[in-house]
């Protein structure tokens, strides 16, 4: 692939600066002030036809004479004058501009039409946006500062985005005064082209960034923006910053489950998914990005404290504990060793108080000493400068121990001028240090959390098992029944119906219109029986009194079913009734009264809760939510992140319940809604679990009002794992081989395959010399998104063992319509039709995905990928700018 599209954008050659000025406190004039103070190393063109000089360069009146070669355009002009601007660029070559300009999308009816031809003109061009309405950008390594801001970034290994510029400028400031550098700062504005998602993109694999701190206000493609940050944080550690945590989130819908989900909490979950950590404060922001950018690796999450004043100690544990981080047990032998070299009265556990006397030989040995424990997965050292201390001496040693081991080691040398020597050793040896014990503290629960939400990233949930396919065309004809006649919610029955396609075990109902039609189903089905109103406007039955458990006679569910319907016709005399549904009460053993649920976020889409279900289920609180798609892993997370998990184990004379039932059921929730979009709303509540098994005995599905259009998972803010694209096929000598997208756990047969192929067909691959991919490379091949790029592999099965014996992929670019793609398969199966399967199983992929244009660039030399291209209806032409490469292209 070639060069990132926003590359031209943060490594200008040259910059234009449209309405470069003097004029005191005008946008142009502070933007090129920034410029020429920065140092920027390429080429700065005023443009201004009022100007023939401007802060001492030759201003021009456009583009048509410039003599440098300029890639960015920065526009600091009236709104009304950015569409010919950007015209004008568009002509000139130009690949990306940033709008400073005000006056778009936020400025009603007019200004989101200007907003729309400003975008309309750039994809004509294939030129990219940032902004409107936005501070700029800086890159200080090659001294750019296209901000109006006051503040010039330092050069460092963080990229700051974000969608305020109120925001970086007072970031910029603090960071400043700490002596915290940037690699690229983005403020992105009214986003009209390029937002979120694209910025991540390109600074996941921006060689001068290690860390991204990413500040969100609001998020307007969820798809784009998840899959952005997806990619990023597969490469390097992602800290976002959110405001409006207690805003109200959605409307609660009329389930359970819409009554307890709000917004952040779904943005929580997204993030979870992404594989990134949430602070809550700047402090907190550069804390997480410090410890993170340092790349340490966790093996556990027991935390060692060890300190020479006790209440620091304390704190730091106070602290440990409102963030859930266990403490570590030393070990007998550890203890005994402590008592060694430690005075008579050390604390004998953790926190490790080893005294205010404590000497530096006492630090490092006892730093030394509990970091051998294998209990210990990281630690915190806090010193407080005390009459007989010695802080730099004690760092020196505490330096020294932390090299000599892999565990994380944060430092807290608490005061200012005491331990400022200490605090410089401790950056000069790139262990992170804090102020206090409880942001020390802090900062390891963003490595933890990093370290759990990153197991999250990986997890790619695949199709269930074919064993027993839903029957998804069952359950949308049943919706699509309730649509046409005009109804949003579907009744029990169908309800469960729906459940029942996904093979979602649930209890069998009969409707009574009449007590005696009610009196004749209870026989049938068998006591004891339950009764519930019938009737899809009410949401909450028992809260009209319309459910009745445990009925036992047919005298009984007469007279129950007639005053059941008195009582609610009495009390909602508006409402349509059907009749009463009697269901036999389920038999699960020792019940547990569970709840599975689904709302429909207004940004994310689909969010599926689970928690402990019945009558008090909004009292109760007890939830924990996920977005879909699940696989058993993040279902049995869901699961022991609630209350309701510890109701699962065995109590008094309940026998436990099968984790694996409720995560089965889980699993074909999301299934449901990943296949359904139709489906706006469910509460399965209560779900009912016991040692015999799980039964829905009562479920609620609403619809959405409109559907999000013909690709089937419009409605998903994560691409499922496309499953419907594998297949066998067999070569032309008789072998079967099998074509499905790649997953992240073909990571080694990526490897061996690439390290297989010869010198030869790796170079005609990557067009340079290369052993075998890098982490970073095999990463990006191997953990995609299928939202944006697919990747198709043969695997050849021997003796239970897969070989991979070719890959074909292919990855969108920023206009959606065209994609550029690859194919190369292993030298051993050459001329036996593995290419051309490949390469029509990567066309039909994207034609689906809506792409219109194939793209692939070819070295001359590899001639069987040029007759394969040519075989399957690809055009070639040699590149101009490049004569030793082909391109091959084909309209979809």
């Amino acid at each position: 692939m070639g060069a990132h599209i926003l590359e031209q954008l943060f490594n200008p050659r040259g910059v234009a600066l449209f309405g470069a000025s003097e004029r005191e406190g005008s946008v142009g004039a502070m933007v090129l002030a920034n410029l020429i103070k920065a140092g920027f190393k390429g080429a700065i063109v005023p443009i201004n036809p009022k100007h023939e000089q401007v802060q001492g360069l030759p201003c021009h009146a456009d583009l048509s004479r410039i003599e440098h070669d300029v890639d960015l355009a920065v526009i600091a002009t009236p709104a009304p004058t950015v569409p010919n601007i950007l015209r004008q660029c568009g002509e000139a070559g130009l690949k990306g501009a940033v709008i400073l300009s005000a006056g778009f999308g936020e400025a009603g009816v007019d200004g989101q039409r200007l907003q729309r031809e400003c975008v309309e003109i750039a994809q004509r061009f294939r030129m990219r946006l940032i902004g409107p309405n936005c501070l700029g950008i800086m890159r200080p390594a090659i001294g750019l500062n296209a901000t109006f801001s006051h503040n010039q970034a330092l050069p460092g290994q963080l990229a700051l985005v974000s969608q305020s510029g109120a925001l970086v400028t007072a970031v910029l400031d603090w960071a400043q005064a700490r002596g915290i550098g940037f690699s690229a700062i983005a403020s992105t504005g009214d986003a009209a082209d390029v937002d979120f998602g694209d910025v991540l993109d390109y600074l996941a694999l921006d060689p001068q960034t290690r860390g991204i701190l990413l500040y969100v206000e609001g998020v307007r493609h969820a798809r784009r923006f998840l899959s952005g940050l997806r990619a990023a944080a597969r490469m390097k550690p992602v800290i976002v910053l959110k405001s409006g945590r207690h805003a109200e989130g959605a409307h609660a819908a009329a389930t359970h489950t819409g009554a307890m989900i709000g917004g952040d909490d779904v943005f929580d979950a997204a993030l979870e998914r992404a594989g990134v950590v949430r602070v809550e404060r700047i402090t907190q922001w550069f804390s997480a990005a410090q410890t993170l950018a340092q790349g340490l690796s966790l093996r556990g999450e027991n935390l060692l404290i060890l300190t020479n004043g006790g209440g620091p100690g304390v704190m730091a544990t106070d602290r440990a504990a409102d963030l859930a981080l266990p403490l570590a047990q030393l070990g007998t032998q550890t203890v005994e060793s402590l008592d060694a070299v430690l005075p008579a009265h050390w604390s004998k556990g953790n926190p490790v108080d080893i005294l205010g006397d404590a000497t530096p030989e006492r630090y490092g040995e006892a730093v030394r000493l509990c970091l051998a424990d294998p209990a210990v997965d990281m630690m915190v050292v806090l010193l407080t400068p005390q009459a007989m201390t010695d802080p730099t001496g004690c760092a020196r040693a505490v330096i020294e121990q932390a090299k000599a081991s892999r565990k994380p080691v944060l430092a807290c040398w608490m005061g200012e001028t005491l331990v400022s020597e200490a605090r410089n050793l401790f950056d000069e040896s790139s262990i992170p240090h804090f102020r206090s014990p409880e942001t020390a503290v802090e900062a390891l629960a963003y490595l933890v959390a990093h370290r759990r939400n990153q197991r999250l990233l990986m997890q790619t949930p695949g199709p269930l098992s074919d064993d027993m396919p839903a029957d998804v065309e069952g359950a949308r004809l049943i919706l699509q029944a309730a649509r046409t006649e005009g109804r949003k919610v579907l009744t029990t029955r169908e309800s469960k119906a729906v459940l029942t396609a996904f093979h979602i075990p649930t209890n069998p109902s009969i409707l009574a219109r009449t007590p005696n039609e009610a009196m004749l189903a209870a026989e049938s089905i068998g006591f004891p029986v339950a009764l519930k109103i019938s009737a899809p406007a009410l949401t909450h039955k028992s809260d009209v009194g319309g459910v009745r458990l445990n009925v036992r006679s047919v005298q009984s569910a007469r007279q129950q079913v007639q005053d059941m319907l008195d009582q609610v016709r009495a009390r909602h005399p508006e409402v349509e009734i059907e009749g009463v549904t009697i269901e036999r009460m389920a038999e699960v053993g020792h019940k547990r009264e569970l709840l599975i649920g689904v709302t429909r976020d207004p940004v994310f889409g689909p969010v599926i809760a689970f928690g402990l279900g019945g009558t008090a289920v909004e009292v109760l609180r007890d939830r924990a939510i996920a977005l879909p798609p699940l696989n058993s892993v993040l279902a049995e997370r869901l699961v022991r992140r609630t209350r309701a998990a510890r109701m699962l184990e065995q109590f008094r004379d309940a026998p436990a319940v099968d984790p694996k039932r409720i995560e089965q059921v889980l699993l074909r929730v999301s299934e449901m809604v990943c296949e359904l979009p139709e489906i706006a709303a469910l509460d399965i509540n209560p779900l009912l679990a016991g040692e015999l098994g799980a039964v829905a005995v009562d479920a609620r599905i609403e619809l959405a009002d409109t559907l999000h259009g013909a690709e089937p998972y419009a409605h998903m803010a994560i691409h499922p794992y496309p499953a419907h694209f594998a297949r066998t096929a067999a070569l032309s000598d008789g072998r079967t081989i099998t074509l499905r997208p790649i997953r992240p756990e073909d990571a080694e047969i990526e490897q061996a395959f690439v390290r297989g192929l010869s010198e030869e067909s790796r170079y005609l691959r990557f067009m340079r010399a290369i052993e075998e991919l890098t982490p970073e490379m095999l990463v990006r091949f191997t953990q995609i998104d299928y939202d944006r790029e697919m990747a198709f592999v043969a695997i050849f099965e021997k003796d239970g063992q897969e070989e991979e014996i070719g890959v074909a992929r292919y990855s969108v670019e920023p206009d959606g319509e065209s994609a550029e793609f690859a194919v190369v398969v292993a030298d051993a199966w050459h001329g036996l039709g593995v290419g051309t399967l490949l390469l029509e199983a990567l066309i039909e992929s994207a034609r689906q995905r809506g792409v219109r244009e194939l793209i692939g660039e070819v070295l001359p030399r590899n001639r069987s990928m040029l007759a394969l291209a040519e075989r399957l209806g690809f055009s070639r032409q040699m590149l101009e700018s490049d004569e030793d490469l082909v391109r091959v292209s084909r309209r979809l």
